[in-house]
């Protein structure tokens, strides 16, 4: 059984013994969750949906740049932890403007790509995940890289491959194909 198996087996399995948490109870609500103020539409696509929100717009400029828009409104689903502007103005300066240009085409998309998880995860699948592992949650990215997730004051913390932390700030916006969660930094692996 290959490693993305056995992570969807474990939360399927966790997920049937998940006890309550705040980050749960924001699961429950009854209507998708706004970003940047716009509101989400749960027929929509990712790539359709972050459009709308100002509070994306580097993301969604930088998913252009690296020609994932297609990818990420096929089908799926996926799980992507979304970082926002204020996530991009924390990398050093110039950073992003490197980034996006067509020779970095290849770091770009790496670096986006592990912002994605294949699947569809939402903050009650995550949670049951953590608490299945004693506390810390493993998660493959698409690029193939790890990601390990964990709750501080009941909220989720995802943690990248050189030690960076970033918080969930706004769990479970309902995708077509899909779900985001909104984070406070940029993953970097």
């Amino acid at each position: 059984m290959n490693n993305t198996k056995r992570i969807f087996v474990a939360l399927a399995l966790a997920s049937s013994t998940l006890a309550g948490s705040a980050v749960v109870a924001n699961h429950h609500k009854m209507s998708n969750p706004t970003v940047g103020g716009a509101a989400m539409a749960p027929a929509k696509t990712i790539v359709e949906n972050a459009s709308a929100a100002p509070n994306l717009t580097t993301l969604v400029a930088a998913v252009s740049a690296a020609g994932l828009v297609d990818t990420l409104s096929s089908p799926g689903p996926f799980t992507v932890f979304a970082p926002t502007n204020t996530a991009f103005e924390k990398l050093p300066d110039g950073t992003v403007g490197t980034l996006v240009k067509p020779e970095n085409k290849a770091t770009l998309t790496k670096i986006l790509t592990y912002h994605v998880v294949a699947g569809k995860l939402t903050s009650k699948d995550i949670v049951a995940a953590i608490k299945a592992g004693g506390g810390k949650a493993s998660l493959t990215t698409v690029a193939g890289e790890r990601l390990s997730a964990r709750l501080s004051g009941g909220s989720v913390v995802i943690t990248d491959g050189k030690g960076g932390q970033s918080a969930v700030t706004t769990v479970d916006v309902m995708q077509s194909n899909g779900v985001v969660h909104v984070i406070d930094s940029v993953l970097l692996p």
